[in-house]
C-alpha cells in the first residue's frame, strides 16, 4: 500500500468520505488511489476557491469534515479566501496540499513556495508528513484536530514521494471527542444571570451553536422572561429559522444600524458571539460598537453556547415557553422586479427544509423579513466577509444533503469570483437553484465609498471601477455554457415562474434576476 492509499483509507475510516479536488502533478498518486478506495467520493472543481468553499458548505450542513485536495502553494493560495471564511465560521475542513518530493525541494523549482506559512494563516493545525511510516498517523491526527472541539481548518502537507512510496499502513479512526459540549463556568453563568435579571436594558447576542433550535429556544425564553433584546451575529455560520422556530434579529452590517440596535444597553451578554465591532474603520467613527456605558459579559464561546443558554434559561425562565414564528408568507408581488419584490417572491415560494446560501450582499436587505415566516429552513451566511463564497458553499451543502433543495442567493459581482462552480453543479447534477441578483454594479463599494467620505470626489475613473455594465455580463449564457439550465427575469412574475420551474425540476438551475441597485 502506498502513502496516498493509506491516507485516503484512513480518512474514510474516520468518517471523511468526500474530497473536493483541484489536483496537479504532485497529487497524481492521490488521484489514482481514489479507485482503490471507492468509499471516497472525489468531486472535481475548476478552481481551488470552489473546492475550499464547497468543503466549508459541506461541513456546515453535515457537521463533519470534508477533505480538500490542492496543488502546492499556488493552489493553496487560490483557495485561501474561502478557507478564511471557514476559519471564521468555525467549520471543520481538512486540507491536503501536495508538495514537491522531499529530495526535489532543494532545486527551488518554479512552483516551490512556503506552503507551511500559507497554511498557517488560515489553519489551526498544520502538519508536514515526511516519512511513509507517518502518513496514516498524521491523517488520523488531522481528522481529530478538524473535529475538535473546537472544529477548525487543518492542513496536511504531503510530499509527492511520500505519497507514492510503498510500505504504508492504515491507522485506526481517532477516538471521538468526549461527549457533550464544554461546560459553562459558574461565575460566567452567575454574571450573565445577574445582568439579564437586573432590570436594566440588556442585549443577548448569540452565535456559534446557539443559532440552532436548542440555543434559539433557550435564548428566546430568556428574552421573553427578562425583556432583553435578542440578536444574533451579522453573518451566522448556520441559522435555523422559519415557522415553528423563534425569530431572532441579526445585528446590522452597517455601523449605524448596529449602533441603533445596541443603543441604550447597559449589559451585553455574549453566547457564542464575539463582542461586536465595525467591519472597517471609518473616519471619525469608533470601531467598537458596544456603548460606552455598557458592560460586556461573555457567557460561552461558539462551542457549547447552546447548552450554556439552556442552563441560563433554567435560572431565569423556568416556566416560560419560547415564542415561535407562525407560517406567514408574503403575497406574490407583480410588476417591476426590485430587490424588495425579489425577496417577496423568494419568501412566498421558499420550499420546506430548504438550505439557503446567502451572498446577496446589498440586494439582500429585504430577505430577512420576507422569509422569517417561511417553512423551516437553514440559512448559511458569509461569515468571514471574503466574497466568492455563495456558489461554492452551495456545492458543498447540496452534496451534504442531497435530499434537500438548496437556494443560492448570489450577488452578481461576487458570483464572478467563483463562477466555475456552476460547472460542478452540472457535473454532479446537484439540486441547487441559483438566483443572481444582477444590479450590474459593485453596489456594496458604492456604499462604502460614501461612508469613508470620498463620494463627492468621484470622477469617471473611480466610477468605472465600481461599474459592471460595460460589457454586460450574460449569466444565462455563462450558465448554459457550463451545463446549467438558465432563465432571465425582469419582472416579479417572471422570477416567480422561473423559480417555480427550477424548484420543481431536479438538478441545477440559474435565474438571472435583473434588479436596480439598492444603494
Amino acid at each position: 500500500m502506498n502513502g496516498a492509499q493509506a491516507l485516503i483509507r484512513t480518512l474514510v475510516n474516520a468518517g471523511v468520505n468526500v474530497c473536493f479536488a483541484n489536483p496537479g502533478t504532485s497529487e497524481m498518486h492521490f488521484v489514482a488511489a481514489l479507485d482503490a478506495v471507492p468509499e471516497m467520493r472525489g468531486v472535481l472543481t475548476l478552481f481551488e476557491g470552489v473546492a475550499t468553499g464547497a468543503a466549508d458548505g459541506f461541513s456546515r450542513i453535515a457537521e463533519r469534515p470534508a477533505a480538500v485536495l490542492l496543488h502546492l502553494g499556488p493552489g493553496l493560495g487560490n483557495g485561501l479566501a474561502n478557507l478564511h471564511n471557514a476559519r471564521r465560521a468555525g467549520t471543520a475542513v481538512l486540507t491536503v496540499v501536495g508538495d514537491h518530493a522531499t529530495y526535489h525541494k532543494r532545486f527551488d523549482a518554479p512552483l516551490e513556495s512556503d506552503i507551511d506559512a500559507l497554511a498557517g494563516a488560515v489553519s489551526g493545525w498544520v502538519q508536514r508528513t515526511e516519512r511513509i511510516q507517518d502518513v496514516a498517523r498524521d491523517a488520523a491526527a488531522a481528522v481529530a484536530a478538524a473535529i475538535g472541539p473546537p472544529a477548525e481548518v487543518v492542513t496536511l502537507i504531503l510530499p509527492a514521494d511520500v505519497s507514492w512510496q510503498l510500505g504504508a499502513s492504515v491507522a485506526p479512526a481517532p477516538t471521538p471527542p468526549t461527549p457533550g459540549p464544554p461546560l459553562v463556568r459558574d461565575e460566567a453563568l452567575s454574571a450573565a444571570a445577574a445582568a439579564l435579571g437586573s432590570g436594566e436594558p440588556a442585549v443577548l447576542l448569540i452565535g456559534g451553536d446557539a443559532t440552532r433550535e436548542r440555543g434559539l429556544c433557550a435564548a428566546a425564553r430568556i428574552s421573553a422572561a427578562t425583556g432583553a433584546k435578542l440578536l444574533c451575529e451579522t453573518f451566522p455560520t448556520r441559522l435555523e429559522r422559519g415557522a415553528g422556530l423563534p425569530m431572532v434579529g441579526r445585528l446590522g452590517y452597517l455601523p449605524e444600524m448596529a449602533t441603533y440596535q445596541l443603543g441604550g444597553a447597559k449589559h451585553l451578554v455574549l453566547a457564542g458571539a464575539r463582542s461586536p465591532v465595525t467591519f472597517f474603520a471609518y473616519p471619525g467613527q469608533p470601531g467598537d460598537l458596544v456603548p460606552a456605558t455598557c458592560r460586556v459579559h461573555e457567557l460561552m464561546g461558539p462551542a457549547g453556547a447552546s447548552a450554556a443558554l439552556e442552563r441560563l434559561a433554567e435560572l431565569l425562565a423556568m416556566d416560560i415557553k419560547a415564542p415561535l414564528a407562525e407560517l406567514c408568507r408574503p403575497r406574490l408581488p407583480t410588476g417591476e422586479l426590485t430587490a424588495q419584490s425579489a425577496a417577496e417572491v423568494i419568501g412566498a415560494l421558499l420550499p420546506e427544509a430548504a438550505i439557503v446560501v446567502d451572498e446577496s450582499n446589498t440586494s439582500g436587505v429585504f430577505l430577512n423579513p420576507a422569509t422569517e415566516g417561511a417553512p423551516r429552513h437553514d440559512w448559511l451566511a458569509l461569515t468571514g466577509g471574503a466574497i466568492g463564497y455563495g456558489l461554492p458553499a452551495a456545492t458543498g451543502a447540496a452534496i451534504a444533503a442531497p435530499e434537500r433543495p438548496v437556494l443560492c442567493l448570489q450577488a452578481d459581482g461576487s458570483a464572478m469570483y467563483t463562477i466555475s462552480a456552476l460547472w460542478t453543479h452540472a457535473r454532479e447534477n446537484l439540486n441547487i437553484t441559483t438566483v443572481i441578483f444582477n444590479n450590474r454594479a459593485y453596489a456594496i463599494l458604492r456604499l462604502e465609498l460614501r461612508k469613508v467620505g470620498v463620494d463627492g470626489a468621484m470622477g469617471p475613473k473611480a466610477k468605472a471601477l465600481l461599474d459592471l455594465s460595460e460589457p454586460t455580463i450574460d449569466f444565462v449564457a455563462l450558465a448554459t455554457g457550463m451545463g446549467v439550465p438558465a432563465a432571465r427575469a425582469t419582472t416579479a412574475e417572471q422570477l416567480a415562474e422561473a423559480l417555480r420551474t427550477a424548484l420543481a425540476e431536479p438538478g441545477p438551475h440559474l435565474i438571472d434576476a435583473i434588479v436596480p441597485p439598492v444603494v
